[in-house]
């Protein structure tokens, strides 16, 4: 037993001063991530405290619990709460499938030059910014000098203003990001597809099975792990719907659809100056991700054993 742990122990060391030159790589990725990621979740006692910038936030009085109910009592919690949750929701529903069904048909083309120009076509949009791809919405929906608008005038129709609607908010944020980023989603899903094992297509062409019966039985299954391990992945930032595409397209009137979370957050915090109470209310947020992504991740792995963890 003892020449068994000597033996590895020096396999172990071994292995480690063959990889030095590669943790020296590592090595400065890895101060980076220290003292963006990790150094500055020290701020979130602010959280518990009536922080204010000139006592600092270890001489701010403490507060405890004071401004999470705080914001648990507001007219914003249920607001902010369920148009985070509508936006997030309808876009894993309509998005996360449909990524899928591209990449599948993506996959049955058989012409290669037309499958990279296709490919190519689809990744496109999702190197658009963000600022530029709302700027493009505002122009399009203007109802005045919009490229719909005017369409609609050389037909004698009125556009109507549907940034202005609130209902239509979440169908012009949910839409517009699928198809910015429908493309990128889906290479995952083709690198899986690429990695099956082309026996297996052989057997079911010689057993007379169809090109939908190749999807269902073979690619479907064999990229299920995957899509689980995507899907646990988007559950668990269900209340971190991105801030900049939300605040470029808010406005006054479709206000109502329009504040979520993270644009709450900023108002309060950046132009109201309630740093303890934003800080509070962001808290709360991770917390909830974290928690959906660990109920997400135990379901996956009882009914599917595909896990993160």
């Amino acid at each position: 037993m003892k020449t068994v742990s000597s033996d590895t122990k020096f396999k172990t060391a071994a292995a480690i001063k063959k990889s030095i030159p590669l943790y020296i790589l590592l090595l400065p990725s890895a101060v980076l991530l220290f003292c963006f990621a990790y150094l500055p979740l020290g701020g979130i006692i602010i959280a518990f405290k009536n922080y204010s910038p000139a006592l600092g936030i270890l001489h701010s009085p403490w507060a405890g619990v004071t401004h999470f109910i705080q914001f648990f009592h507001s007219y914003q919690f249920t607001v902010t709460i369920r148009n985070t949750l509508i936006l997030s929701i309808y876009g894993i529903l309509i998005g996360f499938p449909l990524a899928i069904l591209l990449a599948l048909m993506c996959n049955q083309i058989r012409t290669g030059m037309f499958k990279k120009t296709f490919q190519v076509i689809t990744y496109l949009p999702h190197f658009i910014s963000t600022m530029v791809m709302c700027g493009l919405i505002l122009l399009f929906l203007s109802p005045s000098r919009g490229l719909i608008a005017n369409l609609f005038k050389l037909s004698g129709l009125e556009f109507p203003n549907i940034m202005a609607s609130a209902p239509a908010f979440k169908h012009i944020y949910v839409w517009s990001d699928i198809w910015q980023h429908l493309g990128w989603d889906s290479i995952i899903y083709l690198a899986a597809l690429s990695g099956i094992d082309p026996t297996y297509y052989d057997a079911a062409t010689i057993d007379g099975a169809s090109t939908l019966q190749k999807i269902r039985h073979i690619d479907i299954p064999l990229i299920l792990p995957t899509a689980m391990i995507l899907l646990i992945l988007r559950a668990g930032s269900i209340l971190g719907i991105g801030f900049e595409k939300v605040y470029l397209l808010q406005n006054i009137q479709n206000i109502l659809s329009s504040e979520i979370i993270s644009t709450y957050v900023y108002k309060i915090g950046l132009q109201g100056c309630q740093y303890s109470l934003s800080t509070a209310i962001g808290l709360f947020n991770t917390v909830v991700n974290v928690v959906v992504l660990l109920i997400i991740n135990f379901i996956s792995k009882k009914t599917t054993e595909t896990s993160l963890f």
